[in-house]
């Protein structure tokens, strides 16, 4: 068997956060390391920072100022590919094919703006869009594969996944059209919630907190809007979960805070 350490972080821009990047590299020795909202573009990206840490293969999908994914790996990559979402041309996905026959799916799905009405907000019925086109995708890929799929998906979808569920089901997120959309992508490929997997309801289980709140650790109003998900036949393989909920306190934070998986393959 062989140990693989993975993180998946929205890092709301690569670039201001390197400080705290390198301090989770120190800290947490990740061999697979996904990030979100990169916002910027390939040519530009400080592979270098990464590099020192051993992530010296790269599965890159960014943009200008907007977006973006990165995939880093200790482990080879053997190919890369990008799928142009909704036809939008922006930077949502990469997926990396890895030597040892894993594949990888790292996802920014759209935040949907503020209204949750496709009519009447173009951004939320993006965000429709994507969602059903990945549940059309997800229906299709093979069922003994062996695929995780991980990033911000921009959806709480339990009760338990939000601070109020009371307060939040008619706020873009955890409306419930979105939680039932992402739950037709899940069966569509009999995915496993890794997180909820070792953290199973009623426990609460956030990964988001906003920055409007002074102090976001007392009040707790958080959401889970980042996941990992892994083909059922992955299941077992999966051996331990952690919301990095410290590194939303750093200096110059993102406001989500890093999920670290363990598996063995």
């Amino acid at each position: 068997m062989t140990k693989i350490r993975l993180i998946t972080w929205n890092v709301n821009s690569v670039r201001a956060r390197l400080a705290i990047i390198e301090r989770l590299l120190d800290q947490y020795n990740p061999d697979i390391l996904c990030l979100q909202e990169t916002k910027v573009q390939d040519h530009i990206f400080p592979t270098d920072i990464f590099d020192k840490y051993g992530l010296k293969h790269h599965g890159l999908a960014g943009q200008k100022s907007y977006h973006g994914v990165a995939t880093l790996s200790k482990i080879p990559i053997s190919s890369t590919n990008r799928i142009n979402w909704c036809e939008k041309g922006d930077a949502r996905h990469i997926e990396t094919v890895f030597d040892n026959g894993l594949m990888l799916h790292n996802f920014y799905v759209p935040a949907g703006g503020d209204i949750p009405d496709i009519v009447l907000d173009e951004k939320f019925a993006h965000k429709m869009n994507f969602i059903t086109e990945m549940e059309n995708w997800s229906h299709e890929l093979p069922k003994n594969g062996k695929y995780i799929l991980v990033g911000d998906l921009n959806i709480a979808p339990l009760e338990t996944d939000v601070w109020s569920h009371k307060q939040l089901s008619k706020v873009v997120s955890h409306t419930p059209e979105e939680c039932r959309a992402l739950n037709s992508v899940k069966e569509a490929h009999n995915w496993i919630d890794v997180m909820r997997h070792f953290v199973p309801e009623p426990e609460q289980l956030y990964s988001w907190w906003s920055y409007r709140s002074r102090d976001w650790r007392a009040s707790n109003k958080g959401r889970r809007l980042d996941h990992v998900w892994c083909s059922h036949g992955l299941k077992d393989n999966m051996k331990s979960m952690e919301v990095l909920e410290d590194a939303r306190g750093w200096e110059k934070p993102s406001d989500h805070a890093p999920v670290l998986v363990d598996i063995e393959l």
